[in-house]
């Protein structure tokens, strides 16, 4: 029997990878990463969970996602030391920049440099002005990334992004409507001027109906330039997290249409949510449901508070 072969993309938000916090001097001294008693024994037992993540991947799968983004990581150390780790062997580059978060939590991508080659990267950084009438105060949130790889002799655009969040009821909403049209501008002469492919992927904080995220799919002529699998996941109720009782599939990979016609080397098959029974929650209660490192301030030692999620290609070269 002949194998196609394939390829995979996925995103993993992955609840505060933080290097583990200096002994503090009182017990009630805050700590930098705002985590309760968070040791070196707590973030290596986090490191091993997230490289065990990726080998149920590889079992599952049969090969490791190609490129893997990555939300909620406090700096390069830690993705420095998981890509020494199974499955990934030091054969995965990184790329990260410290964004200027006020929690110092960042997006970041890993690469497997056996099969791509970064060619260029950079952060995109947005500055939000705070009603005070003070010009000198703003709000700062995550960068999102931009690389650009070179796979079979095609360029792929790769966006990583963590919008902000969806609290005080939902006051941050105009902010990802700002940052998804400027990442849509950015698609938008990437098409007219290179022709090249795109990738979006990330934690957008809206589920793939949210008008947000249906607005970056199309351009000013109101024609289709992206496509965004998760939203038929998302109608069968398929979720990457879960907010109280309401399943949400904020985590998606939204593609541009190259990937889903004959001539490109990719071409796309199918996008899940691999929420694989040993990343759900031991909890009757839960079921169903991430295994997370924390609930609140109490540890849990678990993956993450959401469940990756894929996309798969089949190799046309």
């Amino acid at each position: 029997m002949v194998h196609e072969l394939k390829e995979l993309i996925a995103f993993y938000n992955v609840e505060n990878l933080f290097s583990p916090d200096p002994p503090s001097v009182h017990r009630l001294d805050p700590t930098l990463s705002g985590l309760r008693n968070w040791d070196e024994k707590r973030y290596k037992n986090k490191l091993l969970k997230i490289a065990q993540v990726f080998q149920l991947i590889k079992e599952a799968e049969e090969t490791l996602p190609m490129f893997i983004g990555f939300s909620e990581i406090q700096g390069q150390a830690p993705l420095d030391e998981l890509v020494t780790m199974a499955p990934f062997n030091s054969e995965y580059g990184v790329v990260h920049y410290d964004s200027m978060d006020e929690r110092g939590v960042d997006v970041a991508l890993i690469y497997d440099k056996n099969k791509v080659q970064l060619v260029s990267s950079e952060p995109i950084t947005y500055f939000f002005e705070i009603e005070d009438n003070n010009p000198a105060n703003y709000d700062t949130t995550r960068d999102v990334l931009w690389c650009k790889f070179q796979y079979a002799g095609q360029l792929l655009n790769v966006f990583v992004l963590h919008l902000p969040s969806k609290r005080e009821r939902n006051i941050n909403r105009p902010k990802r409507e700002f940052i998804l049209k400027d990442i849509r501008e950015k698609v938008i002469n990437i098409n007219s001027e290179q022709n090249e492919a795109v990738i979006i992927c990330g934690d957008f904080n809206e589920n793939p109906d949210d008008e947000n995220v249906k607005n970056l799919l199309y351009d000013d002529q109101s024609d289709k330039i992206l496509i965004d699998p998760f939203f038929e996941l998302f109608q069968n109720k398929s979720y990457s997290t879960f907010h109280y009782k309401n399943g949400l599939l904020f985590d998606q990979i939204i593609l541009s249409k190259e990937f889903f016609g004959t001539s490109f080397p990719l071409h796309f098959t199918s996008a899940k949510v691999f929420n694989h029974p040993k990343l759900s929650s031991w909890d009757r209660k839960f079921a169903g449901r991430p295994f997370r490192t924390y609930a609140g301030t109490r540890y849990l030692g678990g993956y993450s508070d959401h469940f990756p999620v894929m996309t798969e290609f089949t190799v046309n070269l």
